[in-house]
């Protein structure tokens, strides 16, 4: 009952640090848009809230485009992971 117990944990704390790394480059990148885009308002003094989401919009799609396939492996590979773990945990070979 332990080893099950300490193994359901271990899956957990793995899936919290996938969810980090996963959300982890899209949500810099939406800080860093965000930061600029808001310094550039408050300089010129343009509160039009379409200027805030475009360039976020922008970067949220090429941070996607280009990490995707890196996301998409890490949650394969963890799945694959996990699912092998229960094949093992239910004594199926």
């Amino acid at each position: 009952m332990d080893g099950e117990v300490g193994g359901v944990i271990s899956a957990a704390v793995e899936a919290l640090w996938l969810a980090l790394r996963v959300a982890g480059l899209p949500l810099a990148a939406m800080l860093v848009v965000g930061l600029a885009v808001s310094v550039l308002q408050a300089l010129t003094q343009v509160q039009e809230p379409t200027v805030a989401f475009l360039p976020k919009l922008v970067a949220m799609a090429l941070v996607l485009l280009l990490s995707g396939p890196a996301i998409g492996g890490s949650l394969r590979a963890y799945a694959d992971t996990l699912l092998s773990r229960m094949v093992a945990a239910g004594g199926m070979p």
